[in-house]
């Protein structure tokens, strides 16, 4: 408690001493700088903003947003920024706490936070699921907030927003049903996804397909032996064909799994790499979130019908 106290402590007088500065449109009569946490939600600003805007995010490929500590180069850049984006619902952990902060400075948008809490997964009281990018539908919601907010923000490119998003909306709801239709196709004793964390409940929840994850929603959360033993034995009883490791996370204690498997006699596969709590680098077709999704998708069903 302390720690996390003096941590939050320093960041503040960081960012208080940043805040003398200014931002990157004022101080070079440029577009608007807007900062995003993760990929996910820079391509979605990307999409909306067009060239109209410059967009960052903070959070590269590969990086865990649950554990992830904000350096003095990114308070930097959240002190520059005319606008944020974040996901919340407590997905950027510490770094939410920060940007919160700057909610008296700059206009701050947590996508997560206003999307109807009935459409949110509940795990317990006051706490809720973050990862709703899995669910395409509820992304699009998510796209319609980012939409909203930046219409807000620039009234005048209002037109020119909304016809991109027009266009960009219609790819979401080509890519929600082509999602329903290839989950639909693994035979329906098959549909389990097995991965690291519990970070698949919106796909699952949304498509029709049991999801089982080492740790919690987060991956601060501690691993067990009983986890383990409970999961193998799972797997064993529901003659399950392949788990499924994550781009973001540590695959040491799904290997674990693995291996504790194949002791008992039966034969499971790695079925592949899912992009869970980043996207791919950019440049490749993973690096969007339609691609993401896509890859996602075709690896889980490329295993389970095997």
């Amino acid at each position: 408690m302390h720690n996390h106290l003096h941590s939050l402590i320093v960041l503040t007088v960081v960012l208080l001493l940043f805040s003398c500065g200014e931002s990157k449109k004022t101080a070079t009569g440029e577009k608007p700088y807007i900062v995003t946490t993760t990929g996910m939600i820079a391509d979605v600003v990307e999409n909306i903003a067009g060239d109209s805007a410059l967009v960052e995010a903070i959070m590269h490929p590969g990086v865990d947003p649950h554990l992830y500590k904000a350096s003095q180069g990114d308070l930097k850049k959240i002190m520059d920024a005319d606008y944020i984006f974040y996901n919340g619902l407590h997905l950027e952990g510490k770094m939410g706490e920060i940007l919160e902060k700057q909610t008296n400075v700059k206009p701050v948008i947590a996508l997560g936070d206003s999307i109807v809490r009935g459409k949110i997964i509940s795990v317990s009281e006051n706490t809720y699921d973050p990862h709703i990018w899995f669910n395409v539908a509820l992304w699009k919601e998510a796209a319609e907030v980012a939409l909203r907010s930046l219409i807000k923000l620039n009234p005048q490119s209002t037109a020119y927003y909304q016809k991109n998003a027009d266009k960009y909306l219609k790819e979401l709801d080509s890519l929600d049903s082509w999602v329903k239709t290839e989950i639909a196709s693994i035979p329906e004793k098959r549909r389990v996804l097995i991965t690291a964390h519990d970070a698949f409940n919106y796909l699952g929840k949304a498509y029709g397909i049991d999801v089982r994850g080492l740790q919690g929603i987060s991956t601060m959360s501690e691993i067990g032996l009983r986890d383990v033993t409970d999961l193998v034995n799972f797997i064993i009883k529901n003659d399950i064909p392949a788990v499924f490791v994550e781009s973001s996370v540590s695959d040491k204690s799904l290997k674990a799994v693995v291996e504790g498997v194949n002791n008992k006699g039966k034969k499971i596969s790695i079925g592949g790499n899912l992009f869970s709590d980043a996207m791919g680098k950019k440049g490749t077709p993973e690096g969007t979130y339609i691609g993401m999704v896509k890859h996602n998708v075709t690896t889980i069903v490329t295993a389970l019908k095997q």
